[in-house]
């Protein structure tokens, strides 16, 4: 082993004191509000984790990071802050939005908020009268019921039309900026969803500023960009991908030097459910079928996803720990006599979360650089029938059998079970690809 491998190994072999738990962990502090703020889910990992893992990789403006679950696009805006190269990989369609109108900074400031003056301005005038005819083309089936009131609703569908009509005769390169903040004024001020971290509906509003502040937003989107300018042409590409099957056509061989990432947590959490009103109204969601089509192309982590014809559990032949603990929890859901579709699919969903999971590992290895660093930031659970799920513990010892070396596993913060009230530790699993 070279000098410089034993340096990297001394560095990875420190410990994460400096990353925060609990209470603040995953705050956005106040210095990262820029880009970061203008679209993100409540429990998202924070830019300072990214940062931390970018700094004692040794990561440079030389380098590229991957995520190969890139959500909302946290480790790519904080890599291009950085001036660091940056591929996301987002299998749903409405993140995958999201990531890359969050890293797209080619717009100008004061030319995004002179557009979104007039945009108001028709909206306005379109907001005066009910338009039941459009709104009726959302469909409320897809939808929690009383996800959003009628009045807010329709000034929505007032501002998604102006959006539409305004940027289709030019400047097409701001309407992702006009729907983003459309998608986040939806969530956070027309909307009575609350998220805790499940999403639930809330006391009923009749009415919102839906315009006011999707105008707010706008303005604090063209502050942001002013802000960085200074490294907007930095590279930070984002593809429509399932994890799960990388190919030649998201990366090139041997060229990731580190990876960053949050996958799902097998928590019987329905990702789609989190993002189902803006999926909807932008249409990212047309129908249940193209739900399902979408669900089909995530790493399995609850019930809702799973399908007859699933085949990730084939990826864990040698995976004797993950199929005794899928034994455990089908043994106690005898013993409890649990008989619904729900509960007999717990063993299934375990079963095909780490199965998907050891695909995505051995996928990546033909694109990761000899030497790679790898965090996973993960969490514990307890599901179903509050058996312990050591997530992080269960994806270190797969991605070993695949290859890799397993460095460390950090503690990122604790937080309450629901059903039990027990701490579950989220953690980021440390790996390194050897390489040939």
């Amino acid at each position: 082993m070279d000098a410089g491998r034993n340096e990297q190994r001394k560095i990875m072999k420190s410990t994460s004191s400096d990353v925060l738990v609990n209470s603040i962990a995953n705050k956005l502090q106040r210095e990262d509000l820029p880009v970061h703020q203008w679209y993100r889910f409540v429990l998202s990992y924070p830019p300072h984790l990214v940062r931390h893992y970018l700094h004692q990789f040794g990561v440079d403006e030389d380098g590229l990071v991957l995520d190969p679950f890139c959500g909302t696009g946290t480790t790519l805006v904080e890599c291009k802050k950085h001036a660091i190269r940056s591929v996301g990989l987002e299998a749903l369609p409405l993140t995958h939005f999201v990531s890359r109108t969050k890293t797209d900074w080619q717009g100008n400031g004061s030319t995004l908020l002179r557009h979104a003056e007039q945009v108001a301005t028709m909206a306005q005038r379109r907001g005066r009268t009910s338009d039941r005819r459009n709104v009726s083309k959302i469909d409320a089936s897809l939808l929690l019921k009383n996800s959003i009131s009628q009045r807010p609703l329709e000034k929505s569908v007032a501002l998604l039309n102006s959006i539409v009509h305004h940027f289709g005769d030019g400047h097409s390169e701001y309407e992702g900026y006009a729907k983003l903040a459309l998608a986040t004024t939806l969530v956070q001020d027309a909307s009575n969803l609350h998220f805790g971290p499940e999403v639930g509906v809330r006391q009923i509003k009749d009415d919102a500023p839906v315009i006011e502040k999707w105008l707010e937003r706008i303005g604090q989107f063209s502050d942001d960009l002013n802000l960085v300018r200074s490294t907007r042409e930095v590279s930070s590409n984002v593809l429509n991908v399932d994890a799960r099957s990388i190919n030649n056509a998201c990366l090139q061989p041997r060229s990731v030097n580190a990876v960053v990432t949050s996958p799902p947590y097998p928590n019987e959490k329905d990702y789609t459910r989190i993002t189902r009103l803006e999926s909807v109204f932008l249409g990212y969601v047309r129908d249940k079928g193209h739900l399902r089509e979408q669900k089909k192309q995530l790493v399995r982590s609850n019930t809702r996803g799973v399908y007859r014809k699933d085949e990730d559990h084939l990826a864990l032949a040698q995976n004797d720990l993950v199929n005794e603990l899928a034994n455990s929890i089908e043994a106690k859901r005898i013993e409890l006599n649990k008989t619904s579709g729900f509960e007999k699919n717990y063993a299934s969903v375990v079963r095909q979360y780490f199965g998907g999971m050891a695909r995505h590992f051995q996928s990546l290895t033909n694109y990761l650089k000899p030497g790679a660093l790898l965090a996973y930031v993960v969490g514990d659970q307890a599901s179903y029938f509050q058996i312990l799920i050591r997530t992080g513990e269960l994806l270190a010892h797969e991605a070993e059998q695949i290859g890799y070396e397993h460095i460390r596993t950090d503690l990122f913060r604790t937080r309450i079970a629901t059903a039990t009230r027990a701490q579950l530790r989220e953690e980021v699993v440390i790996l390194r690809w050897p390489g040939d």
